[in-house]
Order: structure tokens, then sequence, then C-alpha cells
């Protein structure tokens, strides 16, 4: 109801208000040059949740810091010679955005404020080097006093707990894959399955995120972040299963003219009220999963030499299924371990799955973050030329912010549109702090009347902040009002410096939108063909290691790239058919990984056909444009069939078993349309 009436949206504005004057008021008390910074950094670290405000807060103080040391560390040797530190100036901005795009983290802000804070001190104060530690020294005092007050104020006053968004969410994550799996395995398709599938792939992203703040959360029931990273690992398995599970049924449906046999029927549909149904207690649900487990196993086929193709079907079917049963029955128990107070595993499984976590595999863009950097580079570079050309004053102030601009917005696809958002706001705020500062402020006397001024303005902008479709117009606003102009003596009755500050303000910002648009035009088109193409080569180098593969590895990377993936889809109205293939891929990797491991404990003669198969799948990836892929070379199925028709026939039945799993898997995947295997053809 609250949300509903814009209550969340009210409080988070108040509360941001709160920050930025108690933030100013300390600022003012203590004489600092510029308050300004202390006000808008308050606004900056603002989050709804008192464990993002937090975080984001020490990844600021310590981007702040860093940037102030390279700064400092900068301008003296280089000082005489305006070229090569404009050089300087530009290589780190660009370093530091092309780190931030690798990380693809909520801590990634960090790499991106080093590399911007050190243009905020250095191109306002370059005419006088032998002041420049004192300038970072007060820079970095004002955003710390930004910082600690926006800490304070949003970690104490009504704080907002992640910890109770995680688990809420968590929660609802887990009816959905419910949901999509009873769905995916159901004998009569059900219309809407792309829809859910890149739900759960976005929902496993929108987890990571979450638990990266998670340490900083003041809840003192938070949950560890490796319970989180391990549901994330068993959310990560769904997607692959129950599209197998999907597969093998139609596949069995089709050889049996529309109809499943009565043991396949009667498994499902218990299976799906399970999956209906779930149980709050872990004991009975483990006991009633393990049931269903068994009766996969009772049912599965042996692996033979002389096993026909539907009885492969069956093997896999009931080997995927059963797996999926295993990986909901963990997600439920991780689920219970993260709503307990203790921290002891609340089973013995869940204890297992917790040993030895490490981060989640994300996919890197190095070829977009090259981009990036060189974007910003060029635009220090370009900037600084034309500013010592023209000798413009105030040049310093528009190079500095489109550097700043480039590098805020380096990590979209479409920097164009933030941009112009950008300079609505930069417009709107020009107007509006012209209002403020030569016909408002000097009538006022006093900090409480100053706060009450400002106070219909900033609460407003608050508001739209916490809006998405907003806060890029409402962040420029509150650049304007937090104008140096305003808010230092020094410059109040300075109209004409306020005017060189606005227009500078704006050309920056069209200097960066020209810039963005001749480096950075690739555009999403550009970026699904990287990310496709990424996931090619991924597996293509995956098929002929020789180590014991990476599977969680494999699996968190390609669902990252799924849940790029379907928004960018989205966003241009493009068909669903990259995001289905890639769904096709990550079941292909997982098949990969399987045969890796059957080909270890294979002797190089025995492993022969094996590694034929797998020397076949690389080149194939390998060789795919994004453009236009081909379809796998008949020849790789006449060595799929001829290794399944050599490895059934092994004398282990453990072996023989994974052999064939992996490689029906395989060849689903490639050949979807095939005919089916038999064994006198290999």
């Amino acid at each position: 109801m609250g949300a509903r009436y814009g209550l969340p949206a009210a409080l988070f504005s108040v509360k941001c208000f709160a920050a930025a004057m108690l933030a100013l008021f300390v600022a003012l008390s203590i004489g600092l040059e510029r308050p300004y910074w202390a006000f808008l950094t308050s606004y900056i670290v603002a989050q709804p949740m008192a464990g993002a405000v937090i975080s984001k807060a020490l990844f600021r103080a310590i981007g702040t810091l860093t940037g102030a040391i390279f700064a400092v560390a900068i301008v003296p040797p280089l000082v005489n010679a305006p070229e090569l530190l404009s050089l300087a100036m530009a290589s780190w901005l660009a370093l530091c955005v092309f780190v931030s795009l690798l990380d693809r983290s909520p801590r990634s802000y960090m790499f991106v404020l080093a590399g911007y804070t050190a243009c905020l001190i250095v191109f306002p104060d370059v005419d006088s080097p032998q002041t420049i530690f004192t300038v970072a020294a007060l820079r970095v005092q004002e955003i710390l006093i930004g910082i600690a007050c926006g800490s304070l104020i949003h970690g104490v006053v009504l704080p907002g707990s992640i910890t109770n968004m995680l688990l809420a969410r968590v929660a609802a994550m887990l009816r959905d894959a419910e949901r999509w799996s009873r769905d995916a395995i159901a004998i009569d398709p059900v219309p809407g399955l792309d829809a859910e599938r890149r739900r759960l792939a976005q929902d496993v992203t929108e987890l990571h995120q979450m638990a990266v703040h998670l340490p900083f959360d003041i809840s003192r029931l938070a949950p560890r972040v490796r319970t989180v990273r391990a549901l994330q690992d068993q959310l990560s398995l769904l997607l692959p299963l129950g599209a197998a599970v999907e597969d093998r049924l139609a596949t069995l449906k089709a050889a049996n003219d529309g109809m499943v046999p009565p043991p396949v029927a009667a498994l499902i549909a218990d299976v799906r009220l399970w999956l209906d149904t779930p149980e709050t207690d872990n004991a009975v649900r483990a006991a009633k999963a393990q049931a269903l487990i068994d009766r996969c196993a009772a049912l599965e086929p042996e692996a033979r030499a002389d096993m026909g193709w539907a009885e492969m079907m069956r093997l896999s079917l009931y080997a995927r299924l059963a797996t999926l049963i295993a990986v909901h029955r963990d997600c439920r128990d991780l689920h219970d371990q993260m709503a307990t107070h203790s921290r002891a595993a609340v089973t013995p499984r869940v204890a297992e799955l917790l040993e030895g976590r490490r981060n989640r595999e994300l996919h890197r863009d190095y070829a977009a973050a090259a981009r990036g950097a060189f974007a910003a580079f060029m635009t220090i570079a370009i900037g600084c030329a034309l500013w010592i050309g023209s000798g413009w004053k105030d040049g310093s102030s528009a190079v500095m912010l489109a550097g700043v601009f480039l590098a805020l917005f380096a990590a979209s696809d479409n920097p164009l549109a933030p941009l112009k958002g950008f300079m609505i706001g930069t417009i709107a705020a020009s107007a509006l702090g012209a209002l403020y500062g030569y016909a408002i402020m000097p009538r006022l006397d006093g900090f409480t009347m100053l706060a009450l001024a400002y106070a219909p303005m900033l609460l407003l902008l608050g508001a739209m902040i916490a809006s998405p479709r907003w806060a890029g117009i409402a962040i420029p606003t509150l650049l304007g009002l937090g104008s140096p102009v305003l808010l230092s003596s020094a410059y109040r009755n300075a109209f004409a410096t306020y005017i060189n500050g606005a227009v500078a303000q704006i050309v920056g910002i069209w200097f960066a939108i020209i810039m963005a648009g001749l480096f950075q035009s690739a555009g999403v088109d550009g970026a699904i063909r990287r990310t496709i193409r990424a996931g090619w080569i991924d597996i293509a180098n995956r098929a002929t290691l020789m180590t014991p593969p990476d599977v969680r590895g494999w699996i968190n990377r390609m669902l990252d790239r799924i849940g790029l993936l379907a928004p960018r889809l989205a966003a241009g109205r493009r068909d669903g058919k990259p995001l289905y293939d890639a769904l096709r891929d990550l079941r292909t990797g997982i098949a990969i990984g399987e045969l890796r491991e059957v080909r270890l404990a294979l002797s190089p003669g025995d492993g022969a056909p094996l590694a034929q198969v797998l020397g076949g799948v690389s080149g194939h990836y390998r060789a795919l444009d994004p453009d236009d892929p081909k379809p796998a070379d008949p020849v790789l199925l006449h060595d799929i069939d001829a290794a399944i028709h050599d490895l059934a026939a092994d004398p282990r039945p453990v072996l023989r078993r994974e052999a064939v799993l992996g490689l029906v898997s395989l060849r689903r995947n490639l050949f979807p349309h095939a005919p089916a295997y038999r064994s006198a053809a290999a």
C-alpha cells in the first residue's frame, strides 16, 4: 500500500535531504573551500538499502583517496609539460575505465571514481601546482564528509535492510524456478517458457549484485555471502537441466506417435506435484525428493553396446530428472539456511554445498572495455588540446566534465541516451541555479533559511532519484543546485563566473556526446555479437582441454551472458533465437564437461573416438559467424555415433553410463533434427 502512494520514495527523499543538509552544515562550519562536494556526495552515495549505502560509501572513499594520491603524484613533475600531463591524465582515466568495465560489479564504481577524481582535482587547479596537495586534501575531506553524513542518515534513520529484501526476492525466485521447472517438464508443452527462462537467468544475476552489498548490511541476521553464492550455483543448474528434460520428453513423444510411456508419465506427474507443493520441513522435503530420485534410478535402463535410441532417451531423461529434483531440494535447503539465525548447516547436504565456495565467474567483454577506455583517453587528450589551444580559462571544467560523464556511462551499450538526459538536466539546472543564486539566496540569512529555501526542490529531486526513469535528469539538476557559485561565498556575487561555469558544463556534456558517438557507436547489435561469439570461443577452447572441467564456472559465465543478452534483445525488439541458441550452447558446454571427465578416465587409445568428437566440436564453434551461423558438419554426427558405439561397449558400467549421457546430450544439442541413432549405422 505504501509503495502505491510513493511513501518509500518520499522517505528516501527526506533522508537524502537530511544527509545533504548535515553534510553542508558540517562543511560550512569548519570553513571548507568548496562545501558543495560534501553536499553532492551525500546524494551520490544515497541508496534505499542501508547495506548498499555503506558499501557504495566505502567504494567511493577508496576511489577518492586513490584518485587524490595519483593527482598529487603526477602534477608536480609534469606541470611544466602540459602535453605530457594531458597524456598522463588521459591514460589514468582510460586505465580506470578499462578495469571498471571488466569488473562488472557494484565495486566497479570505485575504479571509475579513482579515474575521474583525479580529473576533478587536477584540471580546475592546474595553474597553481604548488597547492595541489592542499586541494587534494580538501577535496578528500569534503567528499568524506558527504560519505559519512550519507552513511549515517541512511544507516541509522529508518534503515532499509538488504537482508529482508534479499530473503523476499529469494523466496520469489524459488517459486518462479519451481513453476518454470514444472512447466518445462510438462508432457504437453506450456506456452511462455522463453520468458520464464530469461527471468531465471536475470534472477541469478540480480542475486549476484545483491550479494556484493550483503557484508555491509546493518542486520545482525544477514546470511553469509557464501550461502548466497551456493544458491546461485544451484539456481544456475536449473536452466540446462529443465531444458534437457523437456527435450528428452519431446523426443520420446515423437518416437511414440505423440504418446509418453506410462511409467514416464506417472513419474513426471509426481515430480510436478512435488514442485507445485514444496514442503516447509527440510526432513520431509528430503525424504520425498529421495523417493523420487530412487524411482528415477530404478527406471534407468543399463548402458550397453546394443542399446537403442529410445533406451538412450529414457536413460538421459531419468538421469537429468533425478538431478533436477536434487537441485530443487538443495535450493530449498539453502533458502532455509539463509533464513536461519544459526551459522550451523541446517542439513548435511548444505554443509557440502557451502564447502569451498568462491566468487561467481562473469563474462568479460575485453573489446568493449578497450573501446570504452580508448574513448575516455581520446576525450581527455583531444579536449585538453582544444582547451590549451583556445586559451579559454573555463575550458578545464569542460574537459573535466566530459571525462567524468564519459567514464560514468562507459558501461552503457548506448551512452548517448543518458548523456542527452544529462544535457537536459544540466540546462534546467543552469536556469534553476541562476534563480536560486541571484534571486533567492541574496535574501536569505543563516543556514536555517538556506535549508528551507532548498527544501522544496531537493525533496522533489530526491524522489525523482528513486525512480530510474527520472534519475538521469534529477542528478544533473542537483549538480546545478550544488554549484560552487551558490554554496561558496567567494563566488556569490560573480554572475559572469556562474555563466562561464554553466556554459562549461553544457560544452563538456556536448563534447562527451560527440566523443561517445565517434568511439562508442557499436551499440546493442555489436554487444550482442560479441557476447554470442565469446560463448562460442569459450566452448571451442574448453572442448580440447585435458584438465578436469570447471562446469560451475562455465554455467556461471554462460548464464551471465544470457542475462546480458535478454535485455539487449528486448531493447531492440529482436527475435529470441540468439537467446535460445545460447541456452543450447550452455547445455553443449555441460556435455563437453562430462565428456572431458570420461576422456580423462580413458587411456589415449580408448579415448581416441572421444578426442575426435571434441576436436570436431571445437572446430565447429571456432568457425561460427554470429551474422551467419552454419549448422554442424554431418561428419561430426558420424563421429558422435561412432563414439557412442565404441564407448557403450566399455567394460566399466559407470564410465559407459557417463559416456552415453554426454554423447546423447551433445548429439541432441548439435543435431536435434537428425535421425535416431542406430548402432549398425555407426
